[in-house]
């Protein structure tokens, strides 16, 4: 009995130390408020998404759920309202897996919605298939689709700030590797569809928005707009609905026992968007409610310009930014 005992008063005190030592985040210490502001947030009508914009409508933030489906988008919009008492939170359709989407999404905003304070890139996937424009899912949704965006919204930020970008990395982008041969001729930074390459197109498509934060607080510098990029906690979400059965069934024990809810994988997005005095850290990457150091390959300049250079000609948002330039 002793024995056995020891055993399992070893076991508690692995988990507790793994748990309090890994997995578990700092909590956002911010109080501030946001009435008469607007804030973004993609993919928020689920998980680290849903809570993140609960927490901004709580705050008293004008909260745009940018959400592909309509029905589980309105669903959710109902419940930050009931949940949080603020009635301006409202659902706009957006598909990050097609860019005629993000488009029409940015002119409905720019049109409809007088400011833009904080854009919040927290819409993930992990999993197979192409996106409308025929790029690979992670690669296009994650980043392309964030990058199309971002960039169609930033006038507005502009002429709003202060404001911020705030887009959701992960740890694993320290695994992320780009190969611009290889998206030239694949439309995607992996070979295949195997669920070994659709782990690391998460992990690439990671690093792509590591190096889009950094590329874009360089365009932003003195414009009043600052930008973060974070890792939010491990957290089990439905970023991993595209897994198949087995997988999940195999990681939902774990997820049970170590990974964070998503209120608690919600803090350091709430973080970078709302605690004053980080300005001076636009580009930069946090984990744990504090600034950390990226991966080597987060860091290289040279390939940060690059794959912003990359991310115009494939989104054409260079090109119709020239056109619209023209044209008035």
């Amino acid at each position: 009995m002793s024995v056995l005992l020891c055993v399992v008063a070893g076991a508690v005190s692995f988990y507790l130390l793994i748990y309090y030592g890994v997995f578990r985040v700092q909590r956002c210490t911010s109080s501030v408020r946001l009435k008469g502001k607007t804030v973004i947030v993609t993919g928020s009508n689920t998980g680290i998404g849903k809570s993140t914009a609960l927490a901004l409508a709580r705050r008293g933030a004008r909260v745009i759920l940018a959400c592909r489906s309509k029905e589980r988008g309105t669903a959710a919009a109902f419940d930050i309202r009931k949940e949080s008492g603020n009635n301006q939170v409202v659902f706009m359709p957006l598909d990050l897996a097609d860019f005629r989407s993000v488009h029409s999404f940015a002119e409905t905003f720019l049109e409809t919605e007088p400011r833009l304070d904080i854009l919040i890139n927290n819409a993930g996937i992990m999993g197979p298939g192409r996106t409308v424009d025929g790029f690979g899912m992670a690669f296009g949704v994650n980043h392309l689709g964030h990058f199309l965006l971002t960039n169609l919204l930033l006038e507005r930020l502009k002429q709003c700030g202060p404001s911020r970008v705030v887009t959701v990395s992960a740890l694993l982008h320290h695994l992320g590797r780009i190969d611009f041969a290889l998206l030239g001729s694949t439309k995607d930074l992996v070979s295949g569809q195997s669920t070994w390459q659709n782990f690391q197109a998460y992990c690439n498509s990671k690093l792509c928005n590591v190096l889009f934060t950094r590329e874009l607080a360089n365009h932003l510098e003195g414009t009043g707009v600052t930008c973060f990029t974070l890792h939010p906690g491990v957290v089990y979400t439905e970023l991993c609905r595209n897994m198949s059965w087995w997988q999940q069934l195999l990681l939902i024990p774990v997820a049970k026992l170590f990974f964070l809810d998503t209120d608690g994988g919600s803090q350091t997005t709430l973080h970078c968007s709302l605690q004053e005095g980080i300005e001076s850290f636009s580009g930069r990457y946090f984990s744990n409610c504090r600034v950390q150091n990226m991966g080597v390959k987060g860091r290289d300049d040279s390939l940060a310009q690059k794959l912003w250079e990359v991310s115009e000609r494939l989104t054409g948002f260079h090109t119709r930014v020239s056109q619209h330039a023209e044209r008035a």
